[in-house]
């Protein structure tokens, strides 16, 4: 049987398809907390589903792909793929999580906090671009400048983990509404782990080099 590069190309545009709708649930979760929209937040929730549906489809294509005896380049593309597919599911699931936490604080008062969600979902939002676009063009420098900016969103969810803490103990009837928020800038955080995962796998793609846990990849 030989190599049907017609269905590798499948595999690579149904990954794009998935990639578009992962970062867009995210900004679309995000923005239905940030304006108390319950509708927006709905819409969010029946995205995950889609996105579901995508890793199934890319995972037969690739179980398919891997049957035909590719080459090292194609073996690459296809695991790769599967990989970065896993971490797309991954960043719809936490997606989910803040589009729920936020319907759940609609029903509540709202709560004036030091915490810039928006700050934080465009630092995790910029990472989850350039991992996707360096994954596409083969720009493993951009990849690897991806890698660092991991400690800079998990700094920030540290800080804001901290002043939610702060704020349950000085004024305990805001305890629920911080649990809430402290999930979602959790969930943002975890959307940065996947996004250095991604980025992580375009090295590897491209270069065939395995740069997670070293120098170049700090946890």
């Amino acid at each position: 049987m030989s190599f049907n590069q017609q269905a590798l190309s499948q595999f690579k545009e149904k990954l794009l398809i998935m990639a578009s709708h992962a970062e867009s649930v995210v900004t679309r979760a995000v923005r239905a907390h940030l304006d108390r929209d319950e509708p927006l937040a709905q819409q969010a929730l029946e995205t995950d589903e889609i996105i579901d549906q995508f890793e199934i489809q890319i995972d037969r294509i690739a179980l398919d792909l891997l049957s035909q005896n590719p080459g090292e380049l194609e073996l690459r593309h296809i695991t790769c793929g599967m990989k970065i597919a896993q971490d797309l599911e991954r960043v719809g699931d936490e997606a989910t999580t803040i589009a729920s936490r936020s319907i759940e604080l609609m029903a509540l008062p709202t709560l004036d906090t030091p915490l810039d969600i928006a700050e934080m979902t465009f630092l995790v939002n910029a990472m989850l671009k350039d991992a996707l676009d360096a994954f596409v063009v083969g720009n493993t420098i951009l990849a690897r400048g991806v890698i660092p900016r991991d400690k800079q969103v998990d700094n920030l969810n540290d800080t804001y983990q901290r002043q939610l803490i702060e704020m349950m103990e000085t004024a305990p009837d805001t305890i629920r509404r911080c649990l809430h928020l402290s999930v979602i800038t959790k969930c943002l955080e975890r959307i940065g782990d996947h996004a250095k995962n991604i980025a992580e796998d375009a090295v590897l793609l491209h270069e065939g080099t395995d740069i997670r846990h070293t120098e170049t990849s700090p946890e």
